[in-house]
């Protein structure tokens, strides 16, 4: 057999080799003509050893500290001194290497050089079994699938937002490129590449399809198996292990696109401009639109310059009109502060009229008071009366001042004892009120009696008195709910009545379509269509509905709306 065609694996244990000559190293090294070997002492280079580590003390030790027993741990790689290749090493490197190695630490040029060799516990083994992995192309890919050396870190959030996009990502998005089963892969770009590019990347990376496998964990080997049973159940366990291991790179590469995904400037830029191509065509159409509507507005500035003619002319008006009572005011101010200065002097030069027993602060505090309450021509005329009468005027003010507090203290309280009355009204006994009011119309005997024991009867408050349903009843009539929501009530109630004895078939006009005193009939039209047409999510809702009744502002339309619904409510509580 010639030397080119010599098998690459050797097996020193069933074969006897020549110990002596040159031929020995030629033989365990299987070179061809262009290996490194000796042959009549010269030195033939071997074009792809420069690719290869350089064997040095150090991996001699590595080498030793090997156990056979362990060698799927083992770095395989760095076994045959391609450290620096790993994945890239070609199968002609890798053969290089291996025969490089046997060279080296064969058994029996070990044993020839008097080192001790042990057996099948020798690290030898290490060597061959790192070339049976790597001289297969099936048992190398499970390998590469998990090389200890491959960095599967991807970036954090917070080193995303930190540091520089390109420089972080650039490398990991190349580093894993080498698992695609595609034969090309778009790579990150740069800050300038385009948005098919950007497109392109994120399509394919959020498409990606990695070839790596993870047979090589195998936890038990199906080939030591004593049954076939065995052999199912352990190739159950290793198919379920790579699922999981499988899915982990899915999720890491998934997490990694979308954490660039997220943190991609090119996709801000993208987006800003997106936004502002948007902004122009939208900007576009308002410009068509307003040229559209320059026509109806040149037709109505005439008007509308007549409108703000009389309008400015009235606020003028107006304006003169306050700055006038303005000036009174402050005239009236200024006033107000003499006399009250007048007053307060003249109460200190005459020592405020104090005789012997009196109460010093009382007096000066009453004297403030009086200065605080009284008006400019009362503080004139007490001025006058204190220079004639003296002492006696000033006391007399002062008791007048206290009846006054007096009086206000207990009317503040009468006010407070009436709105506690109608403010102690729920909702529940409003509408028990209504329905009283329905049951015992005007003429009934005791009516407000009977009204109010009513409503004690089906209230949770049950304590009130006639005296307090008839003013809660006034202050009903009183609020405008159409003027009379009580009358209102009764009118629809007497309809209703009406609608039944007749026995007609037609339905009780909708509350909607009673108006106040000043809506005519086409404005209530027009104001019941602009609440179908603009429902509650429209913006700008009430300025919509009074651009459809030019007639009315938008406060009016708010405030008939208003009314709208008390009146409907109202119904809805007499109808209970």
């Amino acid at each position: 057999m010639k030397d080119k065609e010599r098998p690459p694996i050797l097996n020193v244990q069933h074969r006897i080799v020549e110990t002596v000559g040159p031929w020995i190293l030629r033989h365990l090294s299987g070179s061809t003509v262009q290996d490194k070997c000796l042959t009549n002492g010269e030195e033939v280079e071997d074009t792809n050893e420069s690719f290869i580590d350089e064997e040095t003390e150090s991996d001699t030790i590595y080498l030793k500290t090997l156990d056979p027993k362990e060698w799927k741990d083992q770095d395989h790689y760095q076994v045959l001194g391609l450290s620096k290749l790993r994945y890239k090493a070609t199968e002609a490197q890798i053969k290089s290497a291996y025969r490089r190695r046997v060279l080296n630490h064969h058994p029996d040029k070990r044993k020839k050089l008097g080192e001790k060799v042990q057996g099948d516990d020798d690290y030898f083994t290490c060597i061959t079994k790192a070339w049976e992995t790597l001289g297969n192309k099936t048992k190398r890919r499970a390998y590469d699938s998990i090389d200890p050396k491959f960095d599967n870190s991807i970036p954090s959030k917070e080193m995303a937002k930190k540091s520089d996009f390109f420089q972080l990502f650039g490398p990991v998005f190349v580093r894993n490129s080498m698992w695609s089963e595609q034969s090309s892969v778009p790579l990150l770009g740069d800050i300038d590449s385009s948005r098919d590019h950007v497109d392109r990347f994120y399509n394919s990376w959020y498409g990606f399809n990695s070839w790596r496998e993870f047979s090589y964990l195998d936890e038990e080997d199906r080939e030591q198996a004593s049954d076939r049973e065995e052999r199912r159940w352990i190739e159950k366990q290793n198919r379920a292990n790579r699922t999981k291991l499988k899915k982990e790179e899915s999720t890491r590469i998934r997490q990694l696109v979308d954490l660039a995904y997220a943190n991609d400037p090119r996709l801000l830029k993208f987006k800003k401009e997106e936004q502002e191509r948007k902004a122009a065509v939208k900007q576009a159409k308002k410009d068509a639109i307003r040229q559209k509507q320059e026509e109806e507005i040149r037709l109505r500035e005439e008007e509308e310059a007549k409108v703000q003619k009389e309008k400015d002319e009235r606020e003028a008006a107006e304006k003169a009109q306050r700055n006038a009572l303005k000036a009174e005011k402050e005239s009236q101010k200024k006033a107000l502060k003499k006399e009250r200065k007048h007053i307060r002097d003249l109460c200190k030069t005459n020592n405020y009229y104090i005789q012997h027993g009196d109460n010093v602060i009382e007096i000066m505090s009453g004297v403030e008071k009086i200065c605080d309450q009284l008006s400019a021509i009362q503080l004139k005329q007490l001025a006058s009366a204190l220079q004639i009468e003296g002492r006696k005027a000033l006391i007399e003010k002062l008791k007048q001042m206290e009846c006054r507090v007096e009086m206000n203290n207990v009317i503040k309280n009468d006010i407070k004892i009436v709105e506690k009355n109608n403010n102690d009204w729920e909702t529940d006994d409003v509408q028990l009120l209504i329905k009283a009011v329905n049951l015992f119309p005007a003429g009934t005997s005791q009516r407000w009696e009977a009204v109010a024991n009513f409503i004690n009867q089906h209230s949770k408050n049950g304590d009130r008195n006639a005296k307090q349903v008839l003013a809660k009843a006034k202050s009903l009539q009183n609020t405008n709910f159409t003027d009379n929501a009580l009358k209102s009530e009764m009118n629809a109630n007497a309809y209703d009545q009406f609608e039944k004895e007749k026995k007609c078939e037609s339905q009780i006009p909708e509350v909607v379509s009673e108006r106040p005193v000043g809506w005519s009939a086409d404005e209530q039209k027009l104001l019941e269509q602009a609440l179908k047409t603009y429902p509650n999510a429209v913006k700008e809702r009430w300025d919509r509905i009074a651009e459809c009744v030019p007639t009315r502002t938008k406060k009016e339309c708010m405030k008939r709306y208003k009314e709208i619904v008390e009146i409907v409510k109202a119904k809805k509580a007499a109808q209970v």
